[in-house]
């Protein structure tokens, strides 16, 4: 994270200052949608037409925002119409760079720009505020249609089926409450809750987020000990909104965000669950452990001063989850 104020930018993993030491999320600022036609968007919002080649996607192979993101790049088969720009995983004092020395970091290959803010300025000289990934970028219009992941993912889900010719759908029509309820919950104590407990800066703020968090987990497991997915017997969007948090927990979130009265691999349902989500076709091509542990613990120099990367536990993702 970091902060674009009167054009300087400021260096603030924390969105806002809280007086209780916890951790607070503002929202994202581009909201516009993709559709296949170009009409707008499901609230009205403006919209853009779904085309081949028209538009770019700006992400970072440690965040699991942007990590939904290309998941359902793949899901969807849209890997050869929404090309891709990988910034690197250290985010230091000028934010998320376009620097290409780590192995998975690929410069900014549209413009060419040093920094993903320089993204946001580009699409807006006047732009004040967050500066994040993922970015959904019109080639055309030259601005950002979007940089809200959970957005993003569901305009993925449908825009291009007249491109692709995939019509899998992740939301379907009569799944819409149960997936958005479960999203919910997932979303404010887990998703969001290991950032709750890793940049808590009080013991109270601490507490009040880590004991949700293990009960949502306890909830997930029991869900998986009798459905095969969280809604039933069919993958959908809920699936993999929590699979990037359960991809990174025992790696990072465990030890780095202090989330370890359990890992993940100690819940026999979820970890057969983590595994066969991996093992889904396309999906471990977008999960990449070293920007994963580099990312965290040399970045956050407030939990991790000294920068010490650790040598991370030996965890087999590709091991038969048997979940047939």
């Amino acid at each position: 994270m970091g902060l674009l104020v009167d054009g300087k930018w400021q260096d603030q993993w924390y969105d806002t200052k809280s007086t209780d030491g916890a951790f607070k999320r503002s929202e994202a600022q581009f909201r516009n949608w993709l559709t296949a036609d170009g009409g707008p968007g499901p609230d009205g919002q403006k919209g853009f037409k779904a085309e081949s080649g028209r538009y770019h996607l700006y992400v970072s192979l440690a965040c699991p925002w942007a990590h939904r993101t290309l998941i359902f790049r793949q899901l969807k088969d849209l890997a050869d119409h929404i090309d891709v720009s990988v910034v690197h995983p250290d985010m230091l004092g000028d934010g998320w760079t376009f620097d290409d020395d780590f192995a998975g970091a690929t410069g900014d290959r549209l413009h060419g720009l040093p920094f993903a803010r320089d993204i946001y300025t580009r699409a807006d000289p006047t732009f004040t505020g967050r500066v994040t990934v993922p970015i959904l970028w019109d080639t055309e219009t030259q601005t950002i249609v979007s940089n809200e992941s959970s957005e993003i993912i569901r305009m993925f889900n449908t825009a291009f089926d007249g491109i692709t010719g995939n019509t899998d759908d992740y939301w379907p029509a009569e799944k819409h409450a149960e997936i958005d309820r479960i999203n919910a919950r997932v979303y404010d104590t887990l998703n969001n809750g290991v950032y709750k407990c890793g940049f808590a800066t009080s013991q109270s703020a601490y507490d009040a987020a880590v004991h949700p968090l293990f009960d949502t987990l306890d909830w997930l497991e029991d869900i998986l000990s009798q459905n095969r997915y969280l809604t039933g017997n069919t993958v959908t969007e809920a699936d993999w909104r929590l699979f990037p948090t359960l991809v990174r927990f025992d790696p990072v979130y465990h030890l780095h965000f202090k989330c370890n009265r359990r890992r993940i691999i100690d819940y026999p349902n979820l970890w057969a669950y983590t595994r066969e989500l991996y093992q889904w076709p396309g999906v471990s091509q977008t999960v990449n452990f070293d920007h994963f542990v580099r990312h965290y613990h040399y970045s956050h120099d407030s939990i991790n001063p000294h920068r010490i990367v650790p040598i991370n536990p030996v965890l087999d993702f590709d091991a038969p989850h048997g979940r047939g």
